[in-house]
């Protein structure tokens, strides 16, 4: 049986990387997805290898113009939004000293305001909907210390999610957040924290970074409703790093 039949979502971030992880997940699970993001190329490619029930919109998720944009395209393409997943995020490995005010503020814009945006945005059509789930894709690093910029708004989000949940209860709305570990993605991989990744994967109790389909598995269950008693909670993918 299909575990989101007739299930609406949103899914930022997902051109590549675990967002595309998830939008592939949800596609096979009945959903009918909407995937945004800035890379159009690589997030049109995508859409038209999921098929009909797949709809890409080139999105700045910093910008409240283009949530209400994604919002109205998906509730007239699919209906009213039963899903979101707040998964788009960057980061950077510098340190306090070297990141400059423009990268933090990016940091945030991106990692922080966005999930805001998104939570605010979508609540109303979730609501025509009779209720729903978010997921926000926080890290272990909302639950720990890590990179200067990254680790402040991975809190953030943690923060957001209660907050979030108690407003949107009334609402039959759950929001949940996701704290992934070391994960397999362009982002993780890039060039300047590569090697860094690869020399900490030792320390992992289970020795290993984890694939985004690992990840995909948890958002599924938040997603589903299977997981309808579960609203204002962290559900941790690491690999036991905080369990240390």
């Amino acid at each position: 049986m299909s575990r989101l039949a007739n299930k609406v979502a949103i899914i930022t971030g997902a051109a590549q990387g675990m967002g595309a992880a998830h939008a592939k997940l949800f596609i096979e699970q009945g959903a009918k997805v909407v995937l945004t993001d800035l890379n159009e190329e690589k997030g049109e490619a995508l859409a038209t290898e999921l098929g009909e029930n797949a709809l890409f919109v080139k999105q700045n998720v910093t910008s409240e113009e283009d949530w209400a944009t994604v919002i109205e395209k998906t509730e007239e393409t699919f209906g009213p939004v039963n899903v979101l997943v707040n998964n788009a995020g960057i980061t950077m490995a510098k340190s306090l000293f070297d990141l400059t005010l423009e990268e933090y503020k990016r940091t945030v814009e991106i990692n922080q305001v966005s999930v805001f945006l998104g939570m605010k945005a979508t609540a109303p059509s979730m609501k025509k909907a009779g209720g729903g789930s978010i997921v926000n894709i926080s890290s272990m690093n909302g639950l720990v210390g890590g990179a200067i910029g990254y680790t402040d708004t991975k809190f953030v989000v943690r923060g957001m999610t209660k907050a979030a949940a108690l407003n949107l209860s009334p609402m039959g709305i759950r929001v949940n957040s996701v704290h992934p570990g070391v994960i397999a993605t362009p982002m993780v991989v890039q060039e300047d924290t590569k090697a860094a990744v690869e020399e900490f994967s030792i320390s992992i109790p289970l020795k290993r970074v984890a694939q985004p389909e690992e990840v995909s598995n948890m958002v599924l269950f938040l997603a589903s409703d299977e997981s309808s008693y579960s609203t204002g909670s962290e559900f941790v993918i690491d690999g036991g790093l905080t369990a240390q």
